[in-house]
């Protein structure tokens, strides 16, 4: 038997991290699109690993299950890697909160019921939700604590309070953050650690797709204008997943990573200032 990790969102920021911690482990690489899946086990077991994929949807609970049930035949669930979501240009408001929003939440509580003693979990989340104005105490808590079949019955994430996909990109963003915050306490109940990271403009085929997209001048002038003057790459995102998914993090839990060249900063105090 092999410790087990769980890789949902077959794409390069996943690949980062799972070629950083997944040598000597069983990895199952779960995704909506069964060909990705395929293909990027294809690329890390040419490159050593012990991994299988498998088609996950994570908006889906039974196919998490199915994802965990698929780990579980090779020993515990040790490491859980979240890359999986949409994007504002690939979706509808209504699939952007299934996914990125009940979907992850659903992943989280899952994975959090059979992870083991001391295991270690990331989610992907995004600079994207730094750029909303503060919600309330109240609905924060909400998008925390809220039974997950209940999320999307908020009154906040309603049609007629979504303007349009990158609100509800922004505000799926949030509620990883706080869902987190939340599920770091009950994780913890087993001694395992859960955290988030929130990157800026990552060159991946899906920030290809947002590049050449409606808002493709929205993005290259954040990237022109922020400190770093320039995208990230998914390695740099995986140099601090490396760091949340050893033992040097063991006081880490609960918490979200911002990796944005300071393209928030210059958001708020710079001159990307709306």
């Amino acid at each position: 038997m092999k410790d087990v990790v769980l890789w949902t969102g077959a794409g390069q920021i996943g690949m980062a991290i799972a070629r950083r911690i997944g040598f000597g482990k069983k990895i199952i690489v779960g995704d909506k699109k069964f060909d990705n899946a395929k293909s990027i086990a294809k690329i890390m077991t040419e490159a050593g690993f012990d991994i299988e994929p498998i088609e996950c949807d994570i908006s889906n609970r039974k196919s998490i299950i199915n994802l965990i049930k698929a780990g579980q035949k090779y020993g515990e669930i040790a490491t859980l890697i979240n890359a999986a979501g949409v994007s504002p240009s690939q979706a509808t408001i209504e699939v952007i909160l299934k996914v990125d929003l009940y979907g992850t939440a659903v992943l989280l509580e899952e994975v959090g019921k059979v992870i083991k003693r001391g295991g270690r979990g990331v989610t992907i989340s995004s600079q994207s939700g730094y750029r909303m104005p503060a919600l309330t105490p109240e609905v924060d808590e909400q998008l925390a604590c809220t039974p997950t079949e209940e999320l999307l019955k908020l009154d906040v994430l309603q049609p007629k309070n979504i303007k349009d996909t990158l609100h509800a990109y922004q505000m799926a963003k949030r509620c990883n953050v706080k869902r987190v915050m939340a599920e770091a306490v009950k994780w913890g109940e087993r001694g395992a650690r859960i955290n988030s990271i929130s990157p800026g403009i990552i060159v991946t085929p899906l920030a290809i797709d947002e590049f050449n997209g409606i808002r493709g001048d929205f993005y290259k002038n954040m990237f022109a204008k922020c400190p770093a003057g320039r995208p990230g790459t998914a390695d740099e995102v995986a140099n601090i997943a490396e760091l949340l998914l050893t033992e040097k993090a063991d006081f880490i839990s609960g918490s979200d990573f911002l990796i944005d060249g300071g393209a928030t900063a210059s958001y708020y105090y710079g001159p990307l200032k709306p």
